[in-house]
């Protein structure tokens, strides 16, 4: 029962952003901490960037394996 594509496509960066939010509310160090890989907020950044950039590449394969295909 997974949700669809429209859907994650909005909750994911409103997710990603209220974990951000969670984690500059709640640590004293939050842009220092944003570096180390324990931290919330690593995740609370690096989440909104991977999605992007996994479709992409996703849709560039796709695309690649279509044009093969058809030459």
């Amino acid at each position: 029962l997974l949700p669809s594509l429209p859907t994650l496509t909005v909750l994911v960066p409103f997710l990603s952003l209220a974990g951000l939010f969670y984690s500059a509310s709640v640590d004293e160090t939050f842009p220092q901490g944003c570096t180390s890989t324990n931290s919330l907020c690593f995740y609370s950044l690096l989440l909104p960037v991977t999605i992007p950039v996994y479709v992409f590449f996703h849709l560039w394969t796709w695309m690649g394996i279509k044009l093969f295909r058809h030459n």
